[in-house]
């Protein structure tokens, strides 16, 4: 008896030891994230300036924003053309990357270091730098097509360009940390794989087809829902490139949430564009789950 009750009193310090290392980040998560999701979630039911008391609307935001606001619908759509344009450019360039910096040869280090680090820069100064590059008047791009004596664009509010210029901005940007993750995966890859593809007369294409992407595919799945997730909450390049325009035709939707928030103050509005983007973003996410449960049912 004495045993148990000793055993007892061990196991639980033991408990409230690690509810005191997990005491620190709950804490944080309740204050920082829980408690803001759940007052912005009821915020969204109301109408609100900040000006004046918030008054209850029921529905009424998501009814607006759904049925009567065409500048939400428009943000949806350029929001949801750059997911599909620059998704596919974040899983295959990176992917190239790392299986070049997957191999050995001189000055990899430098190659490493050129791939990786313009992901961790400041997004204005990367997106300032391209402003500048892209600018009509004293941009670099404009004064080499002037001495090839082409025309000059007027790239950032040019229709169909500003948006394939912010898709291709955020390819190189962006990359960085997609090819580390890549990265990562090949070299989980077991050696003797390409080893014996190699005996048996396998070509670099066939090994790729056969053992990488195979080997990847969990890697390009988790990859490919982070890109999406990210892809949908575009908002530096938008803002600091273009602003929106031409004509709207470059505003996402967080940018639209940024201004019913802080530039119209309709606070309710602004939380009501917030959980529908929630709503967008789980769709891909449960996909991604969805996925991951089929691909572990296979292989068990």
């Amino acid at each position: 008896m004495a045993a148990q009750e000793s055993l007892f009193w061990r196991n639980l310090k033991n408990d409230l030891k690690a509810y005191a290392f997990i005491l620190p980040y709950f804490c944080f998560f309740l204050v920082f994230i829980l408690l803001p999701l759940v007052y912005g979630f009821a915020l969204s039911f109301y109408s609100w300036d900040l000006f004046t008391a918030p008054k209850y609307v029921g529905l009424q935001n998501y009814d607006k924003l759904l049925f009567d606001d065409s500048r939400f619908w428009v943000a949806t759509k350029n929001t949801l053309v750059f997911v599909a344009e620059s998704v596919p450019l974040l899983i295959i360039v990176p992917l190239i990357f790392a299986l070049i910096l997957n191999r050995p040869f001189w000055g990899r280090t430098w190659a490493f270091i050129a791939f990786i680090s313009v992901s961790f820069m400041p997004s204005v100064a990367i997106i300032w730098m391209w402003r500048w590059m892209f600018d009509y008047h004293s941009g670099l791009v404009n004064f080499y097509l002037g001495e090839l004596g082409l025309p000059l664009q007027n790239w950032l509010s040019h229709p169909q360009l500003a948006m394939v210029l912010i898709v291709l901005i955020t390819t190189w940007w962006t990359s960085g940390f997609n090819t580390i993750l890549f990265l990562s995966g090949l070299q989980d890859i077991p050696r003797e794989l390409y080893e014996a593809a190699q005996v048996d007369g396998g070509s670099r294409l066939a090994q790729f087809r056969f053992i990488t992407l195979p080997m990847l595919r969990d890697k390009m799945i988790l990859i490919g829902a982070l890109t999406v997730m990210a892809s949908f909450k575009m908002f530096d390049q938008v803002y600091l490139l273009t602003g929106g325009g031409p004509m709207g035709k470059t505003r996402s939707l967080a940018q639209y949430l940024y201004e019913s928030g802080f530039r119209d103050f309709k606070i309710g509005k602004a939380s009501a564009i917030s959980w529908l983007m929630f709503a967008m973003i789980m769709v891909f996410a449960m996909i991604r789950v969805a996925w991951s449960w089929r691909s572990a049912r296979e292989s068990s």
